[in-house]
């Protein structure tokens, strides 16, 4: 019989990370200098660690998975199911935002002093400029940048040319392919070190927001955590089992790593790298549709930050004492589902959208403010939600080309031989 392997397995360890940096951090409220300067560091190494690798990463990764397709035509059919699936599940998790926030009276009763609130809104870029900002004039700068919307096109662009010049490109092809498979190691190692990151990151968000900060907020705080339970309950559960044809206790309990990640990092290319591995080696997604749909996914996929906008645009409002009409809600619903596309996978990049959400409805913007405080709180709820749904959408789009693995990994240690 073989042996198996001793030791906790890396969610295990990553969990245990988590309630420990959350029990330190509540001990630290008092001195809440001392996890920002001893402990806060080890969760911005391993935060950079994984920063490191992004953008290689995610160019050569979706530019082998185009090239894996084998068709250029496959891009386009792909590409539209993962964008179908993206809108629509946005759309439906701002609707259950606004009706939870409407039901549960989300900023009713609060007495908040407004008379100082002041908020610096960034320019959000118009839709058609972030439309034609996507095409890349210069792709080494936007590489150099990091700006996330134009690596992906100019990697979809270079794959479909080597695809379309076929046994030519192979020569590059290989070049890139050894590229990702050294970032899937590097990966690797990174990840060993997540437990320990993970407590570095959560314990000065819990040192610097006590209950006393939160208390005010903390009907907000409960329905976004129950709308992004709810919406992964029913939307991402219901495609996953009935498109996906998943055994949800196969998905979810595959999906607990990432989504763990996200929650501690707050942001969706930061999970990335182990997003990516969960969806090939315990989900069965083919190699292909998980370099496209994912890097894509982390990108422009952004349920839980547009339930949040919804839930905040509500909050904010009511606190203000003005009443939104069907017709303002239903504006907030077609601004935050577009404005979703253009937010990048990192943490907080969601105020700007809500800026946006808030002009397109006509409430005053400083109301951010309001929230501002406690939005690190928010983003790991809305983080987390953002990279469940990208695991969702690539094992639909896998099963629907016929390309989902039944048994993709087995793991050595589990096996057993007389």
């Amino acid at each position: 019989m073989a042996k198996r392997k001793s030791g906790l397995s890396l969610p295990i360890q990553i969990l245990i990370g988590l309630v420990i940096g959350i029990l330190v951090g509540y001990f630290l409220q008092s001195s809440p200098e001392v996890a920002d300067k001893y402990i806060k560091p080890f969760g911005t190494i391993f935060l950079n660690l994984i920063k490191l690798v992004i953008v290689p990463l995610v160019f050569s990764s979706l530019l082998v998975g185009v090239v894996d397709l084998e068709d250029v035509t496959k891009i386009g059919k792909i590409g539209l199911k993962t964008m179908v699936y993206f809108l629509v599940t946005t759309a439906i998790a701002i609707l259950i935002g606004l009706t939870l926030g409407n039901l549960l009276n989300v900023g009713g009763g609060f007495v908040i002093p407004t008379g100082d609130i002041t908020y610096e809104a960034a320019q959000a870029p118009s839709f058609i400029d972030t439309m034609v900002g996507i095409i890349p004039s210069n792709p080494l700068n936007s590489v150099v940048q990091g700006q996330m919307l134009q690596i992906i096109v100019f990697a979809l662009i270079l794959g479909a040319g080597l695809l379309a010049v076929g046994e030519k490109g192979r020569p590059v092809f290989n070049v890139f392919n050894g590229l990702a498979e050294a970032m899937y190691a590097i990966t690797a190692g990174i990840m060993r070190l997540a437990p320990i990151g993970v407590f570095g990151l959560i314990t000065p968000v819990i040192a610097n927001n006590g209950p006393g900060v939160l208390l005010p907020l903390s009907r907000a705080i409960f329905v976004v955590y129950l709308g992004c339970f709810l919406h992964a309950a029913i939307v991402y559960s219901s495609t996953v089992k009935f498109l996906g044809k998943m055994s949800l206790k196969k998905f979810y309990k595959a999906a607990f790593a990432p989504w763990a990640m996200a929650f501690t990092t707050s942001s969706s290319s930061g999970t990335l790298p182990i997003t990516l591995e969960t969806a090939e080696k315990e989900l069965g997604v083919s190699k292909s549709v998980a370099s496209f749909v994912l890097p894509l996914g982390a990108t422009i996929n952004m349920d839980g930050t547009a339930l949040y906008q919804g839930v905040g645009a509500l909050f904010i409002a009511q606190v203000y004492g003005i009443d939104l009409t069907f017709a303002q809600q239903l504006t907030i619903v077609l601004t935050a589902t577009l404005a979703s596309i253009g937010t990048a996978g990192v943490p907080g990049a969601g105020m700007i959208m809500l800026a946006m959400v808030l002009q397109g409805v006509g409430l005053p913007v400083e109301g951010i403010a309001l929230i501002a405080g406690v939005d690190r709180i928010f983003d790991m709820a809305r983080t987390s939600i953002n990279v469940l749904g990208d695991l969702a959408c690539a094992v639909v789009v896998s099963r629907s080309e016929g390309e989902l693995a039944e048994e993709p990994y087995v793991v050595e240690e589990d096996l057993q031989t007389e």
